[in-house]
C-alpha cells in the first residue's frame, strides 16, 4: 500500500514530536537550567514542525487542481493536517505539564485543535483553506524559534545576546506583515466566500463560523503581541542611544 493511502498517521507523527521533545529535554539542553529547557524543548519540536508544515502544505495545496475553500480533502492534504495536529497535541502536552495556568497558550493550541481536527476528521472539506492560513502561521517559524532560544539565553550568553538584537528588527517585520496584512486579507477572502453558502452543504455554517472566530481572535492576539515587542524594541534602542550620549 502506497504510504500516503494509508490514512491515519496521527500517532506515528505524535510519537516523534514526543521523542524528539524527550531528546532536546534531557540531551539536548541537559545543561540548561530546569526553567529553560521545557521552553527550549519547545523551541525545539516548533522547528520540526514549522519551517516542514509550510513546505509540505505548500506541495498538498499546489497538487491540489481543484482547490478551492470548499473543496474535499485529499490524501497529502490529510497526512499534512495529522502532522500538525500531532505537533499541537505534543505542545499541548507541554503546557500542561510545565505551564499549567498558561490559558492563552491551551487555549490557543485547543481552539487550534480543533480547527484542524474538524476539517480532518469531521467535514474532509476545506484543507485549501486551513493549510494557506498555517502557512501564513508558521512562515515566521524558523525566526520565532531562533529569536525565542537566544532570547531564553541572552542575559547570560553574549553570542544569543547578538543573535536576538540582530534577529529582531526582521523577525518583526516579516511576523507584523503575515499577521498585520497578508493573514487578515485571507481570512476576509474566506469570510466572503462561506458566507455565499456555496460551501454550506459540505462545510457547515456552525464549522466555517468556529473556524474564521478563532483565526480572527488569534490573529488579534499576534497583533497586540508584536505591537508590544516594538514598543519593547523601540524603548530598549532609545536607552542604549541615551546612555552613548551620557557616556560622551
Amino acid at each position: 500500500m502506497d504510504i500516503l493511502t494509508i490514512p491515519n498517521y496521527l500517532l506515528l507523527f505524535f510519537i516523534m514530536y514526543f521523542i524528539l521533545y524527550l531528546n532536546a529535554y534531557f540531551i539536548l539542553f541537559r545543561t540548561w537550567t530546569r526553567k529553560l529547557r521545557p521552553e527550549a524543548s519547545s523551541c525545539i519540536i516548533s522547528l520540526a514542525h514549522g519551517t516542514p508544515a509550510v513546505i509540505l502544505a505548500s506541495y498538498a495545496i499546489l497538487s491540489d487542481p481543484t482547490r478551492n475553500f470548499d473543496s474535499p480533502n485529499t490524501s497529502f492534504q490529510n497526512l499534512v493536517l495529522e502532522y500538525s495536529i500531532a505537533y499541537f497535541l505534543m505542545d499541548l502536552l507541554h503546557y500542561l505539564v510545565f505551564y499549567p495556568r498558561d490559558m492563552l497558550f491551551i487555549g490557543h493550541h485547543m481552539c487550534t485543535l480543533f480547527v484542524f481536527m474538524t476539517c480532518r476528521y469531521v467535514v474532509f472539506h476545506g484543507a485549501y483553506a486551513i493549510l494557506m492560513l498555517l502557512i501564513l502561521a508558521e512562515i515566521t517559524s524558523l525566526c520565532q524559534n531562533v529569536w525565542t532560544l537566544a532570547s531564553a539565553r541572552r542575559s547570560d550568553v553574549k553570542f544569543a545576546a547578538r543573535v536576538y538584537d540582530l534577529l529582531s528588527p526582521p523577525f518583526y517585520a516579516l511576523y507584523s506583515m503575515m499577521r498585520g496584512f497578508v493573514g487578515p486579507y485571507f481570512v476576509y477572502r474566506m469570510f466572503v466566500f462561506y458566507l455565499s453558502g456555496v460551501a454550506n452543504n459540505v462545510i457547515p455554517k456552525w464549522v466555517w463560523i468556529s473556524w474564521i472566530s478563532v483565526v480572527v481572535t488569534a490573529i488579534s492576539v499576534s497583533i497586540l503581541w508584536i505591537s508590544n515587542l516594538w514598543i519593547e524594541l523601540y524603548s530598549e534602542r532609545m536607552k542604549k542611544v541615551e546612555s552613548k550620549k551620557k557616556n560622551r
